[in-house]
């Protein structure tokens, strides 16, 4: 289980957006990195092309690059904080993410 998911709200504790909230958009568990809406956005030159019978011109087009899962954390839905994530079992065996400071559960 993941400490941060799809559809969470996280504010960045490090680097040229610092204090900025917003929400994941997708998470790549492999690379450690996840993509935040409106945070670090990045801008990408791109040629101008010939698609079909259209000729696309020259663009430059902004992007939300990803961040390091490091450079974030999780903002506790109940106290509206940024907080660390635990873990804990329920009655019924599920595991479950809980808010450090207010204890309440996330999921």
């Amino acid at each position: 289980m993941r400490r941060i998911k799809k559809g969470d709200t996280v504010e960045v504790i490090a680097g040229k957006d610092l204090g900025e909230r917003g929400e994941v958009v997708s998470v790549t568990p492999k690379d450690d990195r996840l993509v935040v809406s409106g945070v670090n956005i990045a801008k990408k030159h791109e040629k101008a092309k010939q698609v079909g019978n259209r000729q696309i011109p020259a663009q430059i087009v902004e992007f939300n690059a990803p961040l390091h899962v490091s450079n974030v954390m999780l903002v506790c839905p109940s106290c509206d904080k940024r907080v660390r994530v635990g873990f804990r079992f329920k009655d019924d065996g599920r595991k479950v993410r809980f808010c450090k400071q207010c204890q309440a559960d996330i999921d």
